[in-house]
C-alpha cells in the first residue's frame, strides 16, 4: 500500500470565508478567485439564499508545498481547547533574543489582524520561545 503524501487539515467555524480570509494572511495562502461581479467572497456568499450558502471553503498555498486548509461551518461554537492546533513557524533556525524579537513582531502583525495573544513562552536552556495566540474565532495556534 502506498503512504499518503498529501493532507488537508479541517477547521471547524463559524465563518468559513472570513476564518479563511485570516489564515490567508497569516500563512501567505490564497483563496480562489472571486467569481465575477463580486469584490470578495463574503458578498458573494451573502448574495446567495440562506440555504444556498457553501458550508465549506478553502485556501491553499500558493507554491504548491504547504497543505491545503478548508473551513468548515459547524452550528456549535468552540467550546474547550483544541486537541489539535497549528504551529506557525516563524522562528525557524533562530535563537535567543533574535528569535523572541521575531516571534513578537509577528505576534504584532497577527494581532492587527485580529488575533488574541495568550501567553509568551520564553527561552529556558532546554526549549527555545514560542507564543501561544488564538485566532478570529478562539481556535489555538503557536508562533514557534
Amino acid at each position: 500500500m502506498a503512504a499518503i503524501k498529501e493532507f488537508q487539515v479541517t477547521l471547524d467555524c463559524a465563518e468559513p470565508a472570513r476564518l479563511a480570509a485570516f489564515w490567508c494572511e497569516v500563512l501567505g495562502y490564497v483563496t480562489p478567485p472571486t467569481p465575477e461581479g463580486f469584490d470578495s467572497w463574503e458578498a458573494y456568499h451573502r448574495s446567495l439564499p440562506p440555504g444556498e450558502r457553501p458550508v465549506y471553503f478553502a485556501c491553499s498555498d500558493p507554491t504548491g508545498k504547504g497543505p491545503r486548509v478548508l473551513f468548515q461551518r459547524v452550528p456549535e461554537g468552540k467550546v474547550v481547547k483544541n486537541r489539535v492546533h497549528l504551529d506557525v513557524r516563524a522562528g525557524t533556525g533562530l535563537v535567543g533574543d533574535e528569535r523572541l524579537a521575531v516571534l513578537e513582531a509577528e505576534c504584532a502583525r497577527l494581532v492587527a489582524l485580529g488575533a488574541t495573544h495568550l501567553k509568551t513562552l520564553y527561552a529556558d536552556g532546554e526549549n527555545e520561545s514560542c507564543i501561544n495566540m488564538q485566532d478570529i474565532e478562539g481556535n489555538e495556534f503557536c508562533l514557534d
